[in-house]
């Protein structure tokens, strides 16, 4: 099709479909004359009306042609979206994404191509004789463009399988020139370890056993220190101990000193004597508060 780049198949679908959108935009047309041609009918039938009957008329109608455009507007969405789907459902089943493009439908070139295309197509009596005589009808899911497209895909992947093989055969032969390159210098590597190797075990051997000496002597030393340090420590420890139990018998001893000394301080004739002044010292200041009492003025 030269006027939208489609196969002739396809044009058949936009041709069916575009019939179809057509029939329910006459079909709503017709419900909108009739809103018009209904108030006429049951309102206009005085010579004169008022402001407020002219303004309540029209905004009846307002709302019954809202209403029919509003569904149909809803329709012609739904339309649209089972049509998507049904072109989804089939894409699927080949396991392709259709992708689509919003920004498309408001190409003034492209809407402006449409419409001359179903002018074209439906001002010709011949064109509309033929087309009411043609039935929709879907592509077979098993024969023509799905078997083509399969035989492509498949050779498709036959391309790409010889493209990964030839890539294996060259991936191969950089490995096995690299793994005796590898051998290569294995060998070398092997034989100059054999002319370094003897003169290399001799010094290591003389390094080796030195180090072992310097350890031993170290581990030595270091238990020698550790020994006496654990005496020393010891022996500290003995200290200390007999030094607490020293301490607890002279601390024992000098209690018992003080509690004897004080039992002894008490039966002497001084102390006994010091103990009767201070109990002569107390009655006499009994005595003397007794007497100030009787001389202090009442209040």
């Amino acid at each position: 099709m030269a006027e939208l780049g489609l196969n002739d198949h396809h044009q058949n679908d936009v041709i069916n479909y575009m019939r179809f959108a057509r029939s329910k935009r006459t079909l709503r047309l017709k419900t909108v004359d009739s809103c018009f041609q209904d108030l006429k009918d049951s309102r206009l039938v005085e010579e004169t009306f008022t402001v407020d009957e002219v303004a309540d008329m029209l905004q009846g109608l307002q709302l019954v042609v809202h209403s029919e455009v509003e569904s149909e507007l809803i329709n012609t969405a739904h339309t649209n979206v089972l049509l998507l789907r049904q072109l989804f459902a089939q894409a699927e089943k080949w396991y392709l994404k259709l992708q689509t493009d919003i920004s498309e439908l408001e190409n003034r070139e492209l809407l402006e191509k449409v419409a001359e295309f179903e002018k074209a197509e439906f001002t010709s009596s011949s064109k509309k004789a033929s087309a009411e005589l043609m039935k929709p009808k879907l592509a077979p899911l098993n024969e023509g463009g799905s078997s083509e497209l399969l035989n492509k895909e498949i050779g498709r992947l036959h391309e790409e399988n010889e493209k990964l093989k030839a890539r294996l055969k060259t991936i191969e032969a950089q490995a096995t020139g690299a793994l005796d390159e590898k051998n290569k210098l294995e060998h070398a590597l092997k034989d100059l370890q054999g002319v370094q190797g003897d003169r290399k075990a001799k010094q290591n051997t003389q390094e080796i056993s030195g180090l072992e000496k310097t350890v031993a002597t170290l581990k030595s030393e270091f238990a020698k220190t550790l020994n006496e340090r654990t005496a020393s420590q010891k022996c500290l420890e003995d200290n200390l101990m007999s030094t607490k139990h020293d301490l607890l018998k002279v601390q024992e001893q000098l209690s018992l000193a003080e509690k004897e000394l004080e039992k002894k301080f008490q039966q002497t004739s001084a102390y006994r004597n010091m103990k009767d002044i201070l109990a002569k010292k107390n009655e006499q200041i009994k005595d003397l508060r007794k007497t100030l009492l009787k001389y202090e003025p009442e209040d």
